[in-house]
């Protein structure tokens, strides 16, 4: 099983016409995503890659197509607008891949969406993956991932490639994949993932990837002493980097003590989380956690 996305997915792609856009959308599709729509205002009544209709409203394409998810690929000076059209027409889960969304937008967005029935996932986030109901929802490489029961959620899409890799290579198979995004104010918090997995038949055991800046993590543990009963591995970077600067993503940045790489570990292990030491070590610390578990 999986969570988010699965193989009754209906996939609208807002931005199809775009550069970007249009190339995911076609490697979502040639994953086995079933792409019903597209939308782009003003270019409503074009056919993508010959198969998939173009609109120029959510409303329109959710109305024609029943569309229940959107991937969204809009310019940071529309990407809140976006965001809210998709959720005004009903769309379940909306994936926002775009990075640069300003801040003051998704203050404003988040409540908005918390007050309303949608999920969003991101902004400055990869989308989610699960591999056993063939269905991908963002920009990930898809080839690198396998059918299984592990989930991982994570701040970092590269991060998440890099765990992904090393579980498949270990035949380590994943359930859904999850990137929350790395901007400071998201829609999605790793406490809304980890409860989605914990719920999740499919779902054995999962990592999350976490990094300096703000206590998401922090949150998190505090959730995971109280009701989190699956085996659990996470991985916090930025140990070395410095109080002040910016390191990547816009949230990544310490500034205090409980922004820094040791706090969040100290936190997550006292919640009783396997601790991954350093990336290198993400899949052999899931197999040694997973072996344990069934001991």
């Amino acid at each position: 099983m999986s969570i988010l996305a699965d193989r009754n997915t209906r996939l609208l792609v807002q931005g199809i016409t775009g550069r970007e856009g249009s190339f995911h959308a076609k490697r979502c599709m040639e994953y086995g995503t079933n792409v019903v729509a597209g939308v782009t205002p003003g270019k409503g009544g074009q056919m993508f890659d010959g198969t998939v209709p173009v609109y120029n409203t959510v409303q329109q394409a959710v109305a024609e197509t029943k569309a229940n998810m959107s991937l969204l690929f809009v310019p940071p000076p529309f990407a809140a607008d976006a965001i809210v059209e998709a959720a005004d027409a009903g769309i379940a889960t909306i994936a926002c891949i775009t990075e640069g969304v300003p801040v003051s937008d998704m203050v404003g967005i988040a409540h908005y969406i918390r007050r309303g029935d949608a999920t969003l996932i991101g902004p400055n986030c990869p989308g989610l993956i699960s591999p056993g109901e063939q269905c991908k929802v963002g920009i990930m490489p898809g080839q690198i991932h396998l059918a299984g029961r592990i989930g991982v959620v994570s701040r970092s899409g590269t991060l998440t490639y890099e765990a992904v890799g090393q579980l498949t290579g270990l035949g380590i198979g994943q359930s859904t994949c999850v990137g929350i995004g790395g901007d400071p104010v998201s829609g999605t918090s790793f406490i809304d993932v980890l409860r989605m997995f914990n719920d999740d038949p499919g779902t054995d055991g999962v990592v999350m990837i976490g990094e300096i800046g703000g206590t998401k993590e922090q949150e998190a543990a505090e959730y995971i002493k109280g009701g989190f009963n699956k085996p659990l591995a996470t991985l916090i970077v930025g140990r070395s980097a410095p109080p002040g600067r910016r390191m990547g993503h816009a949230g990544a940045i310490v500034t205090g003590r409980a922004a820094r790489a040791d706090e969040k570990i100290k936190a997550l292990a006292a919640a009783g989380a396997a601790t991954v030491p350093t990336p290198a070590h993400i899949g052999d610390t899931v197999r040694e956690m997973m072996g344990s578990s069934k001991s």
